[in-house]
């Protein structure tokens, strides 16, 4: 059973590879948004014209990336968003919106520090993890009922 898993959430730090190389050899397939935060701001104004305002500047980007967003969500088995403790993401709890109004398996991925502020996400997952091995562990058990160990 190939499982298709989308990696939302936070683009700063590299937890989207610890999971990817963790979870080598596990009948998987990974997905995410476009983590160049450059190139995910500007796309929108990069192929369709420059804006004056920068509100229709970040919009044309928004709905650019939703178009991925949307898609790798629909298309995943598994959606594992990570809430990193450097800025508020609102769009990951987005994210996590649209996967629990799909039906979708949502692992939480975030630090102790988030328990209080995410806990009605939280409560939406089927999984809440603190560290990306916690993740890949939860796909081979998942996967081969394989306990760490």
């Amino acid at each position: 059973m190939t499982l298709k898993i989308y990696l939302s959430g936070e683009i700063h730090t590299n937890w989207r590879e610890e999971i990817m190389q963790g979870a080598a050899g596990l009948d998987v397939s990974f997905s995410a948004p476009v983590t160049d935060h450059d190139a995910s701001d500007d796309c929108g104004v990069a192929i369709m014209g420059t804006e004056a305002d920068k509100f229709w500047h970040d919009r044309k980007g928004a709905q650019l990336n939703a178009i991925r967003t949307r898609k790798g969500i629909a298309d995943a088995d598994i959606v594992v968003v990570r809430f990193g403790d450097k800025y508020k993401q609102w769009n990951a709890a987005f994210d996590a919106g649209v996967a629990s109004a799909l039906g979708k398996s949502l692992i939480v991925l975030h630090g102790p520090e988030h328990q209080h502020p995410l806990k009605e996400v939280d409560a939406a997952a089927l999984a809440v993890a603190e560290r990306p091995e916690q993740v890949v562990q939860m796909l081979r058990y998942i996967l081969k009922a394989e306990l760490p160990g």
